[in-house]
C-alpha cells in the first residue's frame, strides 16, 4: 500500500488513491495481467465517495475508480473541523474506530481512513483500525461509520424535541 500524492482537478475535487493492486488470470498462453485501483474523492466540504475500477492498465483504472467515486458521493456531518460523535464502523471483520477531537489534534489515522477524512475535510479526528487492514474492507467500514453520523439538530428532530432540550 503505497502513499501517493493528493491531486485536485479542474472541478475542484481531492483525488486520493488508496490502493493498486495487480490481478493475474491464468490463460491457456499464460498469464494475463490487470489492474484494480480504490479511489477516494471529495469536495473538502462533507462530501467524500469512494470507488474501485478495474483495467488492463493503471491510468485506466484509476480513472474508472475516481469516476464511480464521484458519481457515489455521501455526505458526512462535520461539526468545528471533526465529526459529530464516537462512531464504530463495520465492514466483515474490519471494525474503524472513530472519535471527535480537539483543535490542533490533526488526522490520528492510518493511510486509507486518513485519505477518506483529508478528502471529507474533516482536520481533527482520532481513529483506530480493529480486525482486518485489508484496504478495501477499512474503506467501507470507515464509509459505513460516516454515514451514520448525526448532528445534534438531526438527533433532535427525529426524537421530537428541541436541542436546548437534549443539551
Amino acid at each position: 500500500m503505497t502513499n501517493f500524492p493528493v491531486q485536485q482537478n479542474e472541478e475542484q475535487y481531492i483525488d486520493r488513491i488508496i490502493n493498486i493492486n495487480r490481478v493475474a488470470k491464468v490463460v491457456k498462453g499464460g498469464r494475463r495481467f490487470s489492474f484494480s485501483s480504490v479511489v477516494v474523492v471529495g469536495d473538502g466540504q462533507g462530501h467524500v465517495g469512494v470507488g474501485k475500477g478495474k483495467a488492463n492498465e493503471v491510468p485506466e483504472a484509476i480513472r474508472k475508480a475516481g469516476e464511480r467515486a464521484k458519481r457515489d458521493m455521501v455526505e458526512v456531518p462535520i461539526v468545528d473541523d471533526t465529526i459529530p460523535h464516537e462512531i464504530m464502523g463495520r465492514f466483515g471483520s474490519c471494525k474503524v474506530m472513530m472519535r471527535p477531537a480537539s483543535a490542533g489534534t490533526g488526522i490520528i489515522a492510518g493511510a486509507a481512513v486518513r485519505a477518506i477524512f483529508e478528502a471529507a475535510g474533516v482536520n481533527n479526528v482520532l481513529s483506530k483500525i480493529i480486525g482486518t487492514t485489508n484496504p478495501h474492507n477499512v474503506v467501507k467500514a470507515t464509509l459505513d461509520g460516516l454515514t451514520r453520523l448525526t448532528t445534534m439538530e438531526e438527533h433532535a428532530k427525529k426524537l421530537g424535541k428541541r436541542v436546548e432540550d437534549l443539551t
